[in-house]
């Protein structure tokens, strides 16, 4: 069976970023699960869909024109023909992929999407749900989270290398929003699965965290 490593958590706990360093590091398949749900939240508001409308919202997840591309180690994403690789980290795109998130419509929609990215010789899976529903069967499953506070402040120094202003109570206040939202939503909430592997990253540096997952793939290989 082709191995998969799960690395789920809240927004801003770092997920991303570790997921991309452990790929690179074990020359695995990388899936971004994030992506695809902020990709459908930005072709709903460009389409001006209300975004809690069940139905459409299914309907634009599954009609999806994305495509990932690797240019210069960087990933590059297209959407209907244009490049949002900027556009889909944007505080707009990740409070849409929140609310379309919750519907059940969205997430049926996304799920066998996700789990054609399953290659050899492995793949390091990032988001919410990817060791809970997406791929219950993974060998390694990571629940990866931080305080809200720090959480905020790293989105805050993000957001000002985009070019964005946003406030830090603003940002806090945003992440708590999500962070109920995802945590309560009757579809695929987000939790650890009993197996996962629990660390807080508020105290640690990326390579620290990237450390302690390869360390826990070394470990149960």
């Amino acid at each position: 069976m082709i191995p998969v490593l799960t690395i789920d958590g809240p927004s801003g706990a770092g997920k991303g970023t570790v997921a991309k360093a452990v790929a690179v590091a074990l020359g695995w398949h990388l899936l971004d699960s994030g992506a695809l749900y902020r990709l459908t939240a930005l072709a709903g508001i460009d389409r001006q869909y209300d975004l809690n409308d069940a139905e459409l919202m299914g309907e634009c997840a599954a009609s999806l024109a994305v495509q990932f591309l690797v240019r210069d180690d960087a990933l590059v994403i297209y959407l209907d023909g244009l490049d949002v690789t900027q556009r889909v980290r944007s505080e707009e795109a990740g409070m849409g992929a929140s609310t379309v998130g919750a519907l059940p419509s969205v997430r049926a929609a996304l799920l066998e999407r996700q789990r054609t990215f399953r290659r050899a010789p492995g793949l390091v899976a990032d988001g919410r749900d990817m060791g809970t529903v997406v791929f219950p069967d993974a060998q390694i499953k990571v629940f990866l989270t931080a305080s809200p506070e720090a959480r905020a402040l790293r989105r805050q120094k993000q957001l000002i290398q985009m070019g964005e202003s946003v406030s830090l109570p603003r940002l806090l206040e945003d992440i708590r929003v999500r962070d109920l939202r995802d945590s309560e939503r009757a579809a695929s909430p987000l939790k650890a699965a009993d197996d996962a592997i629990m660390l807080d990253s508020t105290q640690m540096s990326i390579e620290q965290v990237v450390a302690a997952v390869l360390g826990a793939v070394e470990t149960r290989s």
